[in-house]
């Protein structure tokens, strides 16, 4: 195997760093405190977002409604966190625990999770059509500070990518809780003769990334101040996408949580580079795709070299 097919970490920091390389000669005023800032500026739930995917994914599902589920807990957090704080903090531990027993039924009735969470997007969607009509809302004061703060160190959006990052790989990475959860995605089988609770475990997934989610809508609001029911619909694919970008597989419980902050934070940029390229918006989606596909042949060259060896 070679050293890039073992270190899979690797290939999304070229990419990052290749990508920051190309915007700074591009736009070499974004070498600053306040041009990182701006390049950045909504990285933060992005990679929350990606994060809640990449725990769905590390037992073996996918699910197409995280986007709707963000925009769900943006809604709550701009009227009800900011006008009933703790009903509010009810209703998003109430969404929470929704994610977590969805988790629990997909597993139980052996449903498939890419069938369920598409009829969920519709149900999370509704819902916040019901709580927040039309575009609106207001961020809580300390919300909003908490996400414009400027630390001295580097912008608020690369050290909460680095604390997002340290705190997953942990949980995820070092913790036994988060052994275990890999290992239902790489062999459930096993896991369930060492005693351990498939339903239990698939639930406390869904808890968690319904935790990231709703952490992902919250910092979304204090960065924006306001809300709307579609604000985060594009978060499902960018999602995926980061996990896949971060070195992660939809089989087998291989996750990377830096990768995936990683990937998360060359999504963001990218946008940035194509805004500065004065692409136009109608191609930037089709261009971050590009992207994603050469980011992704690259690592599948790689890992067929390191077969081979």
């Amino acid at each position: 195997m070679s050293f890039l097919a073992r270190h899979r970490i690797i290939l999304p920091v070229v990419s990052l760093a290749v990508l920051l390389a190309a915007t700074f000669y591009m736009q070499p005023r974004a070498m600053s405190y306040f041009g990182l800032n701006l390049l950045f500026n909504l990285a933060v739930p992005i990679a929350l977002a990606t994060i809640a995917q990449m725990l769905i994914i590390m037992v073996n599902d996918i699910d197409l409604s995280l986007g709707a589920f963000v925009s769900l807990a943006a809604c709550v957090t701009a009227t009800s966190v900011n006008d009933a704080p703790l009903l509010g903090a009810l209703i998003l531990l109430g969404l929470i625990l929704s994610y977590a027993l969805l988790g629990a039924v997909i597993h139980m009735l052996e449903l498939p999770a890419i069938v369920v969470t598409l009829g969920m997007s519709f149900v999370w969607g509704g819902i916040a059509l019901f709580i927040l009509p039309a575009p609106g809302g207001v961020s809580p004061d300390w919300l909003r500070t908490l996400m414009t703060v400027k630390p001295l160190i580097a912008p608020m959006a690369v050290v909460a990518a680095v604390i997002i990052a340290a705190v997953t790989h942990l949980l995820i990475m070092r913790s036994g809780i988060g052994t275990v959860l890999r290992g239902v995605g790489g062999n459930a089988r096993s896991v369930a003769r060492a005693g351990w609770s498939l339903v239990r475990l698939k639930a406390l997934a869904y808890g968690l990334a319904g935790l990231f989610g709703v952490l992902a809508g919250m910092a979304l609001v204090g960065l924006t101040t306001s809300a709307d029911a579609n604000i985060a619909l594009r978060y499902t694919l960018l999602s995926i996408a980061g996990v896949i970008l971060g070195g992660g597989e939809f089989i087998g419980g291989r996750v990377s949580p830096t990768g995936a902050v990683i990937g998360a934070l060359t999504l963001t940029l990218a946008a940035s580079f194509l805004s500065f390229m004065r692409l136009s918006p109608d191609w930037q989606i089709g261009a971050q795709g590009a992207i994603l596909i050469l980011v992704l042949t690259a690592r599948l060259i790689f890992s067929r070299k390191g077969a081979e060896e």
